[in-house]
């Protein structure tokens, strides 16, 4: 029996979060935790020294067949769009 079966990793993938609404400015950076009902979603800004933190996760969309996801928070909506996934994962393997 696998003892690590059940822990889910994450690669690491260049993200776009834009809050829904006017005048809102779009965080691109590091997706740290993905989003899942109940958490918080993190991003890290290429400095490496800020992060992004969302409130609790309500709900999660996910447009079919694209990386693109609509998330509802406690108090916001975000549109999350994924970027250079193999840039990212190409990187972390050096």
């Amino acid at each position: 029996m696998d003892d690590g079966a059940g822990d889910a990793t994450l690669s690491p993938v260049q993200v776009v979060l834009r809050k829904l609404g006017n005048g809102a400015r779009a965080v691109v950076g590091r997706l740290v935790r993905a989003p899942r009902r109940g958490s918080v979603v993190v991003i890290e800004f290429p400095d490496g020294l800020h992060e992004y933190v969302t409130t609790p996760v309500r709900r999660v969309l996910r447009l079919a067949g694209r990386d693109v996801f609509y998330i509802e928070t406690a108090n916001s909506r975000y549109r999350l769009e994924v970027r250079e996934r193999e840039r990212a994962v190409a990187e972390a393997g050096r």
